[in-house]
């Protein structure tokens, strides 16, 4: 099982020698009306990912030089690896999206779908989805794969831009820095003392929070196999501790809705203190996450069905 210092914060430059993929041959426009969009999951039509004001664009084979190699030159690119069939990248994308749109222009996010760009997903090493890299300067930034929350999806981007000599706003609370460097770097007893100390002083800091609820999950993970773990979950459905470890590893591997959806099923078979303590486990889980997650709004409306 990982530790705290693996989780994504790598930013050297990679091996890939983007300079050789090349646009792929184009392909003679279809005849008659061109399609609709897909239908989006409450049946309207899915709005193209170029709508959010320029800031999001659709990366094919066919424009990646010119759309994510030429670009990046001038602006830092970051790809984002999806396909529609995959759950965990519709938490990750609109994550990504907002904070495009938030960038105002200080870097373009570039949509892959890897099902029509197999060679794209191929030259990339793309070996699990959702995945996010970046291209600065003709150049591979790594990045990392899986959901995660949008407070780390944030000190992602923020170093893609000072890594391409980008500038970045300063923070605006610099105690908050010094504890998500802290909790990045794997020492968390000083990421807890600052994320207490923050909350100490400014009680409702959701950033805070999830932080505090970071360092607790990576605790109660420290040492524990995985592998073994997830299996003797699968043995026993109804043992409270192998359930909830079992959660806390999918949320560190990227699979939140699942994690969610486990808890909420041994909530609704257990009573007393039994739900109260899965429950307030589930709670904790939230809150790594943030309020504005849209899996935690869509577990929390399924928790209250379960209670009630």
């Amino acid at each position: 099982m990982s530790d705290p210092r693996s989780t994504p914060s790598i930013f050297t430059r990679g091996a890939v020698d983007l300079s050789a993929l090349r646009p792929a041959p184009a392909r003679p426009a279809p005849s008659g009306p061109p399609a609709a969009a897909p239908p989006a999951a409450d049946g309207a039509p899915q709005a193209p990912p170029a709508a959010i004001g320029g800031a999001v664009i659709e990366v094919t084979e066919a424009n990646f030089q010119t759309e994510v190699l030429e670009r990046s030159l001038g602006t830092p690119v970051l790809l984002d690896f999806w396909a529609d069939w995959c759950e965990p990248c519709k938490q990750l994308s609109p994550v990504l999206e907002k904070l495009a749109a938030e960038g105002g222009g200080a870097w373009v996010l570039g949509k892959v779908d890897v099902d029509a760009n197999p060679r794209l997903a191929q030259a990339l090493r793309v070996q699990g989805i959702p995945m996010v890299v970046a291209v600065v300067g003709g150049q591979l930034v790594e990045g990392f794969t899986g959901v995660l929350p949008e407070a780390q999806v944030r000190q992602y981007v923020d170093a893609v831009l000072k890594a391409g000599g980008v500038a970045v706003a300063p923070a605006e609370d610099p105690r908050l820095d010094a504890a998500d460097d802290a909790l990045m770097t794997g020492d968390l007893d000083e990421a807890e003392a600052a994320y207490k100390k923050i909350l100490a002083e400014t009680p409702q800091d959701h950033a805070a929070e999830s932080g505090l609820a970071q360092v607790e999950l990576y605790r109660r993970i420290q040492g524990v196999d995985a592998a073994t773990a997830m299996a003797k979950a699968e043995a026993d459905p109804d043992d409270l501790a192998a359930q909830q470890l079992a959660a806390d590893i999918e949320v560190l591997s990227g699979q939140a809705p699942e994690a969610y959806q486990r808890l909420i099923a041994l909530v609704k078979r257990t009573s007393g203190d039994e739900r109260d303590e899965v429950r307030k486990h589930l709670l904790s889980l939230f809150t790594v996450a943030g309020p504005d997650d849209p899996a935690v709004s869509e577990a929390r409306r399924a928790l209250a069905r379960a209670l009630f």
